[in-house]
């Protein structure tokens, strides 16, 4: 997809107002499969809520993911549904912290260029949405056979969802970073070595706290992914078009493929008995 995407411009352009919809359809699917006792459950535990906020804004400054994070946390045997759970609140957090952040890294131009609304609306389209979507359709399954099957089958999509969202995202990235390349070969080294330095930092996390098996394999997707959806529009604020915008575009894409490697890795690294939060 991403060699189409560099070939013929139009699927690049096709594919660019398919990105939304596939995230939204992948996390409605996420969303559809969660039991919200545990989400319930998830504000009362303060030592995992303690630990995610931790991995976020201590450990790992700027912007934490809030979607597709929950897919691979899922793939990979994690807390999925706390996860979720403490979405309102790495949000809110965020909104307060970034300006901070970049008012310390780039100065005041960097902060006078912070908005609540990417914040905002990345909260409504990629999480209130598809998880009010995902309740009705829960609700319905239980008062029709028909919608049952149909959820049934539905959930059982995750995964051919997530192969077409990552081929939309090659689809429309790859093309972006393509003219920068010989310029962000540092950053990208940069990216995948803060990968693996993150993603061991989440590991002693989950070694040192006592959480369990789900929770230290959550701690770990959360502290290694990041918001492009959020920081994109920002840099582009700050910078226009150019280098800096498709560095979050690179960093999108190394994220996305330590993603697929995390999770067939990160059950070896905090073993455990299969965790399921759908029982």
């Amino acid at each position: 997809m991403a060699l189409i995407g560099l070939s013929l411009p139009v699927a690049s352009t096709i594919a660019t107002s398919a990105i939304t919809g596939c995230l939204i359809a992948l996390l409605f699917v996420t969303f559809l499969d969660i039991p919200f006792d545990a989400v319930r459950d998830s504000f009362t535990d303060m030592r995992f809520l303690g630990a995610v906020v931790l991995a976020n804004f201590l450990i790992v400054l700027l912007t934490p993911c809030i979607d597709y994070v929950l897919v691979f946390t899922r793939l990979a045997g994690g807390a999925h549904a706390r996860l979720l759970a403490l979405t309102p609140v790495l949000m809110l957090a965020q909104i307060i912290l970034l300006p901070v952040y970049l008012w310390i890294i780039l100065g005041e131009v960097g902060a006078a260029a912070i908005t609540p609304r990417p914040f905002i609306t990345a909260l409504l389209i990629f999480i209130v949405l598809p998880l009010t979507g995902s309740v009705t359709l829960r609700l319905l399954s239980r008062r029709s056979a028909v919608v049952d099957r149909s959820a049934q089958v539905v959930s059982e999509s995750t995964v051919p969802l997530m192969m077409l969202t990552l081929a939309v995202i090659a689809a429309v990235q790859v093309p972006l970073i393509a003219p920068y390349l010989a310029e962000l070969g540092g950053a990208i080294a940069t990216f995948v070595v803060f990968a693996i330095i993150v993603t061991g930092l989440g590991w002693i996390l989950a070694r040192v706290l006592p959480v369990n098996v789900g929770m230290g394999r959550a701690l770990v997707f959360t502290a290694v992914t990041r918001n492009s959806l959020v920081m994109l529009p920002i840099v582009r604020a700050i910078t226009a078009d150019g280098i800096g915008p498709a560095a979050v575009v690179a960093q999108t894409i190394v994220e996305l493929v330590f993603m697929l490697i995390l999770v067939r890795v990160v059950p070896h690294i905090l073993p455990g008995t299969t965790v399921s939060e759908n029982r």
